[in-house]
């Protein structure tokens, strides 16, 4: 069954909004509040999310021009987000959220048009249309959970939190290749009990109990909350900090190394930075915005 990319289309500017509400009322001390992301303030996060849009939308409309810029950027020694992020430190908290408000709306119009089983060029592997939208949902979802934790917020997780688990699912291989490590060959069962929230995704089936991906009789097993497994594969929890019940080594190895977004194998966070996760707090709602 074909992906509805207008239906995904709208679930990233429903996730936009989650981030423009935390950012469109801080003033310019606030704009340089540092996140968990060492060296990173805030708008360090949100520059980050409109230079991807920008360049999401490049892949899709430009393929040959991004690939040459892709090589030449790795020949010169890679992609590093930190010196992306450098060069647009002297923006405004304004300029900041005008251009993520305009590159946000490009990436929508642009892919809402688009085949969602045509390939597009990226970082890593090669992404359908339909993958490389849900990827700047899951960045946008990540970045923010750094936002909040930098302004203290806790956000209410909603049905959104599917696309972010079907991605870290799929960058299992990935999780390994980045790594120069080969992936074992054991499937694993990954079985997620969504949000008690209210709002509903609009392009997946939020009515579903448990939402599951691998062979249900595998013995490697991962269960829990969405929420915390959206947590780890992003890493934005360390693994001592969610609440999920971990079976089987091939399970236990990817859970310490799963990384769903393109890059350098990244760090993670440190156990112990937040407070462990709880199955009340990641299956309902909370105090905080969104």
């Amino acid at each position: 069954m074909a992906v509805d990319m207008a239906a995904l289309a709208a679930d990233v500017s429903a996730e936009s909004v989650v981030t423009r509400d935390l950012i469109s009322g801080l003033d310019e001390a606030g704009w340089h509040t540092p996140t968990p992301a060492a060296g990173w303030d805030i708008i360090d996060q949100v520059s980050h999310l409109a230079y991807f849009d920008e360049v999401a939308v490049a892949s899709a409309v430009g393929q040959e021009e991004f690939i040459a810029e892709r090589t030449a950027a790795e020949a010169a020694g890679g992609i590093d987000p930190d010196t992306i992020a450098a060069r647009f430190h002297e923006l405004s908290g304004a300029e900041m959220l005008a251009w993520f408000d305009t590159a946000r709306q490009e990436l929508l119009s642009t892919f809402v048009t688009i085949d969602p089983g045509a390939r597009l060029p990226w970082f890593g592997p090669t992404m359908s249309a339909a993958s490389s939208l849900t990827a700047r949902l899951m960045e946008t979802w990540a970045h923010t959970q750094d936002i909040a934790d930098a302004l203290g917020v806790t956000r209410t997780p909603t049905g959104r939190l599917r696309h972010v688990a079907h991605i870290g699912v799929g960058a299992r291989a990935y999780s390994y290749a980045v790594r120069g490590l080969p992936r074992p060959d054991v499937p694993v069962r990954v079985e997620l009990v969504p949000p008690a929230s209210t709002e509903l995704s609009t392009s997946t089936a939020p009515s579903d109990a448990v939402w599951t991906w691998g062979p249900a009789d595998a013995k490697d097993r991962i269960t829990g909350p969405a929420l915390d497994f959206c947590l780890l594969v992003t890493q934005r929890r360390h693994g001592d900090d969610v609440t999920l019940a971990i079976e089987g080594p091939a399970a236990t190895e990817w859970m310490t190394i799963a990384q769903a977004f393109a890059g350098a194998a990244g760090p993670g966070r440190a156990a112990g930075l937040f407070p462990r996760t709880s199955a009340a707090a990641a299956g309902g709602g909370t105090d905080g915005t969104a």
